[in-house]
């Protein structure tokens, strides 16, 4: 789907959606629990379709009644008679946490799994899951964008990368304490997106699953949980950003004290917007903000330079997505160099129209060319615009409840 929209100032409230990385964490640990569970507030991403389809065929029932999700789980543990299974075959869609997140779980629970997914899915980084397969003898093969991964986990110790993605604990945080041992993670280089461990680490302990310090004790079983998903602050970035072009938005539902790393927006806007001095901003703990921080240099007050690094790993998502940015930033106008891991934005006064922007098949490009469109000085066509259904599939009806103007074809 295309989408033309024609520039105008969007006003209003808006509530984004519940948060995709809680929601993932949340069913994950209720599928591997003994008995039900209930999650509120739950909104069918295409990420979030994707876990469930996959816990699905771990062996948990998932049922949504609305906004709500009820999760009959697996009792997962050391003795699980799962694991006598044939291998499950896991559809990944286009969910990194989806995919890194259930490799060790499948693993734990079912001695492996079948993964695929889709668009660059696959390509993206596995290194340090395999390295910790060949030092543990468990067998994988990636082969024709088909990961075959099979074997037992054991108790000990497992050493990670911080600079890769945070995804990779996660996943062997949920899944280590299953084993009959106890275990240990051991970082071999700095953490980065370290928030999201400690949201996973929360969940987990919510779960009634101990963690000491580092370790990851063994023999555990996961309790059922009841919780409602906090509204999303990586989709509030946007509303954040619409804001600080001029447009005038109210953004409800955000919980101040979230372990969101993505909270962190609240505190960069004011950074931004309230200064026109040249700022420097590190996204290493919070890479998914940089479309939206990027928007917010390139219209703040004054002359202002901002330069924002520390996002490497944003070349590898579902597009390269700093070059992404780049474009869009160029196509409309804005002066903006690239860097290896980041960029350097000049602001301007307002934004070029009459220009095509490729959304490259990423739902944050989509977005932040789409706030963009408030202030472009004529209309704009995105194409592509529907892979904002990877994350927040109401954008475009809350786009237009706030006043924008889109055509569709």
């Amino acid at each position: 789907m295309n989408v033309t929209i024609t520039p105008t100032k969007l006003h209003g409230s808006v509530t984004p959606p519940p948060s995709k990385s809680q929601t993932h964490r949340l069913l994950i640990a209720a599928a591997l629990a003994q008995g039900e569970s209930v999650i509120s507030n739950v909104a069918l991403s295409e990420d979030i379709k994707a876990t469930i389809r996959c816990l699905k065929e771990l062996g948990a029932e998932l049922h949504l009644d609305g906004s709500t999700l009820t999760v009959q789980g697996i009792g997962a543990n050391a003795m699980s008679p799962l694991q006598k299974l044939a291998l499950p075959q896991m559809d990944c869609g286009e969910s990194g946490s989806t995919l890194r997140f259930l490799i060790p779980v499948a693993l734990a629970v079912r001695g492996g799994g079948i993964f695929t997914g889709h668009g660059r899915l696959m390509e993206r980084p596995l290194q340090p899951y395999f390295d910790l397969f060949d030092e543990k003898g468990i067998s994988y093969e990636l082969k024709d964008g088909v990961l075959t991964v099979s074997g037992q986990l054991t108790p000990g110790e497992y050493r990670l990368p911080g600079d890769v993605s945070s995804q990779f604990f996660t996943g062997l945080m949920f899944a280590l304490p299953l084993l009959k041992g106890d275990s240990r993670i051991v970082l071999t280089s700095p953490l980065e997106s370290g928030n999201y461990v400690e949201l996973t680490r929360d969940i987990i302990k919510t779960a009634g699953v101990s963690i000491r310090g580092g370790d990851l004790l063994g023999g555990q079983t996961y309790r059922p949980i009841q919780e409602t998903v906090e509204t999303d602050w990586s989709q509030a970035a946007f509303w954040y950003a619409a804001h600080a072009l001029g447009n005038e938005l109210i953004v409800l539902g955000l919980n101040p004290f979230s372990l969101q790393p993505d909270a962190q927006v609240s505190t960069i806007y004011l950074q931004l917007c309230q200064s026109d001095d040249e700022a420097d901003v590190d996204v290493s703990q919070c890479p998914d903000l940089f479309p939206a921080l990027a928007l917010m240099a390139a219209m703040r007050p004054g002359s202002a330079v901002t330069n924002i690094g520390g996002a490497a790993r944003l070349r590898l998502k579902e597009s390269d997505r700093i070059s992404a940015v780049v474009e869009v930033l160029t196509k409309l106008g804005v002066p903006v160099q690239e860097f290896d891991d980041g960029i350097s934005v000049t602001n301007v006064w307002g934004f070029s129209g009459g220009v095509e922007i490729d959304c490259h098949n990423d739902h944050r490009i989509a977005m932040m060319a789409a706030i963009a469109a408030t202030r472009c000085s004529g209309p704009i066509t995105l194409l592509g615009a529907q892979c904002v259904n990877k994350s927040y599939p109401a954008f475009w009806a809350d786009y237009e409840a706030l006043g924008g103007q889109i055509v569709r074809s």
